[in-house]
C-alpha cells in the first residue's frame, strides 16, 4: 500500500506545483505587458520560466538518480521559494528583467516537479503505472481551482499590484517541501546508480520513443501556445480579468479532471488510441477558437484543449515507460522533459509575439500542422503494431 500513499502525496505536490504554474501563467503576461518597454515581450517572463525548467530537466533527473526522489523534490521546492521571493522583489521595484530572472528559478522548481509523474510510475506495480501517472496528475485539478482564485484575491492585496501574489507562491512552495519530506520512495541501488544502460541514441531510435516524446512535446507545445496567449487575447477582446481567471480555471479542470479515468481508458483501449483521440480533440479546439471570440468560444476551446493535452501527455508518458530499463530512466525521462519544456519555451515566446502582431485567429492556425504531425506519427505506429500482431 506504500505506493498508494506515495501517489496521494505526489498528487498533493502536483496540486501545489500547478497552483504555482497557473498563477504565473495568469499574471506574468499581464505584468509583463505593464513592465516591458516593448509590449511584444509581454510573455517573456513566462518564456524564462519555461527556459529555466528546460535547462534544469536533465540535472534534476540525474540529481534524483544519485540522491533519491525525496531529496530532489525538497530541493526543487526550495528553489521555487527563492524564485517567488525574487519575483516579489522585482514587482516591488518595477523591474521587468529581474522578474524574468526570478521566473527562471520558478522554472527550475517546475523541472523537479515534472518528475512527480515518473516517481509515481516508478513506485507502482507494473499493471498500475498508467493509473499512478494519471492519479498523480489529477492533483492538478486543485491547483487549477486554487491558482486563479488566489491570483484574484491577492492581485491588489498589496501595492504594487501582484506583489502579494508572488508572496503567496513562497508559502505554496514551502508546503510542497513539507509534503515531499513525507515521501517513502526507495532510492536506486548502488549498482543501478552506476549502471549506464544503452546509449540514448539507441533508445531514441525506437518508434515508441519517438511517438511518446512527440505526443508529450507537441501536446504541451500547442496547449502552451494557446493558453499563454489567452489572457492577452481576452484582454485585447475587452473581456475582464475575472473572465480570464474563469477560463483558466476551466482549462485546468479540462487538463486534469480526465486524469481520474485516463489511466483506465489507456488500459482498456490502448495507449495509441487515446493519443489519437487527444489529437482529434485539439483539432476541434482550434476549430472552435477560429469560429468566434465570445466568452463561450474561449471556454469551449480551452476546455477541449485541456482534455486533448491530458490524453496526449498521460498517453505519451505511459508509452515512454515502455522504452527504457531502470538504469536508463534518468537520462530518458530527463531528455523527454527537456524536449517538452524546450518546445514549451518556444511556444510561450512566440505566443506573445503572434497574438499581439497577427491576432488570435492566426495563432490558432499555426497550431494545426503541429497537431497533424502528432496524429500522423501516432497513426503510423498504430498501423505498425497492428501489422506486427
Amino acid at each position: 500500500m506504500s505506493h498508494r500513499k506515495n501517489v496521494a502525496l505526489l498528487a498533493a505536490a502536483q496540486a501545489l506545483l500547478l497552483t504555482n504554474g497557473i498563477m504565473l501563467i495568469s499574471i506574468n503576461g499581464l505584468l509583463g505587458l505593464q513592465l516591458a518597454a516593448d509590449k511584444r515581450l509581454a510573455t517573456l517572463p513566462i518564456t524564462t520560466y519555461v527556459i529555466g525548467g528546460a535547462l534544469a530537466t536533465l540535472p534534476a533527473a540525474f540529481f534524483m538518480k544519485r540522491f533519491g526522489r525525496r531529496a530532489g523534490f525538497m530541493l526543487g521546492a526550495g528553489i521555487g521559494m527563492l524564485g517567488a521571493a525574487i519575483s516579489a522583489f522585482a514587482v516591488g521595484i518595477g523591474s521587468f528583467w529581474l522578474l524574468c530572472f526570478g521566473t527562471v528559478f520558478a522554472g527550475i522548481y517546475n523541472a523537479f516537479g515534472q518528475q512527480y509523474r515518473f516517481a509515481a510510475a516508478d513506485a507502482a506495480p507494473l499493471d498500475w503505472k498508467g493509473k499512478a501517472i494519471s492519479l498523480t496528475l489529477a492533483g492538478g485539478i486543485l491547483g487549477g481551482v486554487i491558482g486563479p482564485e488566489v491570483g484574484k484575491l491577492t492581485r491588489t492585496l498589496l501595492e504594487p499590484t501582484y506583489l502579494a501574489s508572488y508572496g503567496a507562491l513562497v508559502g505554496f512552495a514551502a508546503l510542497s517541501m513539507l509534503i515531499a519530506s513525507r515521501l517513502d520512495i526507495p532510492p536506486l541501488s548502488v549498482a543501478e546508480q552506476k549502471a549506464v544502460g544503452r546509449p540514448l541514441h539507441h533508445i531514441a531510435r525506437q518508434p515508441a520513443f519517438v511517438v511518446a516524446v512527440l505526443a508529450a512535446a507537441c501536446g504541451y507545445g500547442v496547449m502552451n501556445l494557446l493558453m499563454t496567449a489567452t489572457p492577452l487575447a481576452m484582454d485585447i477582446c475587452g473581456l475582464p480579468f475575472a473572465d480570464t481567471a474563469f477560463i483558466l480555471q476551466w482549462h485546468v479542470i479540462g487538463m486534469f479532471a480526465p486524469s481520474f479515468f485516463t489511466g483506465s481508458l489507456i488500459k482498456r483501449f490502448g495507449v495509441l488510441n487515446i493519443l489519437i483521440v487527444g489529437a482529434a480533440l485539439m483539432f476541434v479546439c482550434i476549430g472552435i477558437a477560429l469560429s468566434g471570440i465570445t466568452l463561450m468560444h474561449f471556454w469551449w476551446a480551452l476546455v477541449l484543449l485541456g482534455v486533448g493535452w491530458n490524453f496526449l501527455f498521460i498517453g505519451g508518458t505511459t508509452l515512454l515507460t515502455e522504452t527504457y530499463r531502470p538504469e536508463e530512466k534518468a537520462k530518458v525521462q530527463g531528455t523527454n522533459d527537456f524536449l517538452v519544456l524546450g518546445v514549451q519555451g518556444l511556444t510561450s515566446l512566440s505566443s506573445g509575439v503572434l497574438v499581439t502582431s497577427t491576432g488570435w485567429a492566426s495563432l490558432n492556425t499555426y497550431a494545426l500542422p503541429i497537431v497533424a504531425m502528432t496524429a500522423l506519427a501516432t497513426a503510423l505506429l498504430w498501423l505498425q503494431r497492428k501489422s506486427a500482431h
